[in-house]
């Protein structure tokens, strides 16, 4: 029986040693695994990457611009959208000459109509002037009455920004049709058919 137990012995002692080396210094140590924060970050940083000047850093890209309605969805050529996605407000010396193009080419309005269009229009942002009452406030508004600017929740910016292209919003010069009428200068969408929320943010709820 003595040599069971020496074998015992040994067995024991070599599981021991090795998972001494097992747990030694020379080990390389476990790299830590990345965190799905990490990888969604890394993935989103590297996304674009043509357009954020080889910033590897950057997390999160301008896919998408939209100040003033139909400017670059009906004005701007769809070949030039991408490019325009990426734009700032300020981007009226490149941008300005392809909205006057189209006002004069496709909506068939003067040179000088085309001018005052694009002088209300760009640069392209919303225009708010909290200094006026509120009573005034409406897309456009504070190019026709100078009044508050901005944009309500009812204004049906979709025929407004239609009826300055095509109809006499701002000059019936060259006009195609009377304001709100088919086929140009509406989209023959009356009135969002959900109730406004009397409480922030105010949307409707969303159709499910």
């Amino acid at each position: 029986m003595t040599w069971m137990t020496d074998v015992r012995t040994l067995v024991a002692a070599l599981a021991f040693g090795v998972s001494i080396v097992g747990c030694g210094d020379t080990t390389s140590p476990r790299s830590p695994m990345p965190s799905a924060s990490a990888n969604l970050d890394k993935g989103r940083s590297n996304q674009g990457d043509e357009d954020d000047d080889a910033d590897d850093e950057t997390i999160y890209d301008q896919t998408d611009f939209l100040g003033n309605p139909l400017v670059s969805e009906v004005t701007i050529a769809k070949a030039n959208h991408a490019l325009y996605n990426r734009t700032q407000p300020y981007n009226t010396a490149t941008f300005l000459p392809q909205t006057a193009g189209f006002v004069t080419g496709v909506a068939g309005r003067p040179a000088e109509y085309a001018a005052v269009l694009g002088s209300v229009l760009y640069p392209d942002m919303l225009v708010v002037d909290p200094s006026k009452s509120p009573n005034t406030a409406g897309w456009l508004s504070w190019a026709l009455a100078n009044g508050w600017g901005g944009r309500r929740l009812t204004d049906d910016v979709v025929d407004t920004g239609l009826i300055a292209i095509f109809s006499s919003l701002l000059n019936p010069t060259g006009a195609s049709c009377a304001p709100g009428q088919l086929p140009l200068c509406t989209d023959n969408v009356g009135a969002n058919d959900v109730p406004f929320s009397s409480t922030f943010p105010y949307l409707a709820a969303p159709h499910s």
